[in-house]
């Protein structure tokens, strides 16, 4: 689940979505709603940059005190933070786990068939969270759907 390059050995970062509402007792009842309703939500960014039928390419910006709706990794990935600041992270198992990043830190994830991680991340600190997020589509699980208003869209010439 930490995502270091050590991890590359294709061992699995699933997290279990727990079934237990004693894993969830710290958590706001509006977000263990959100988390249920997110299962399906692929979007693990603020805006899809770029598509190809191998890789998908997100940004992610989170101003201080913002939080990304729950999305699901269903396929390996990894992201690239390029700034310092602080974030939140709620897992689908309960847990949530507080973090600082750092410029250039870089973390990969491995998902095998049916394994998944549903997850949201919130800003703590006083920066903007800028991150770059590698999915690779050609996994074994198949991409979860897009809505178009996630994709980027050139300007008009």
């Amino acid at each position: 689940m930490d995502g270091h390059s050590e991890k590359l050995n294709r061992k699995s970062d699933h997290i279990e979505t727990s079934q237990n509402l004693n894993d969830f007792k710290d958590w706001p009842e509006d977000l263990i709603d959100e988390m249920r309703q997110s299962y399906d939500n692929g979007c693990v960014g603020s805006i899809l940059v770029s598509e190809t039928p191998m890789v998908r390419v997100w940004h992610l910006r989170l101003p201080p005190g913002y939080r990304c709706p729950f999305h699901r990794h269903v396929n390996p990935y990894f992201w690239s933070s390029h700034n310092d600041g602080r974030a939140r992270n709620y897992f689908s198992s309960g847990q949530i786990k507080e973090v600082n990043h750092f410029a250039g830190e870089t973390r990969h994830f491995y998902y095998g068939k049916d394994e998944y991680m549903l997850h949201s991340v919130e800003n703590i600190g006083d920066s903007e969270l800028l991150f770059t997020t590698v999915e690779f589509i050609d996994g074994e699980n198949r991409p979860l759907d897009i809505p178009d208003s996630y994709r980027l869209k050139e300007p008009d010439a």
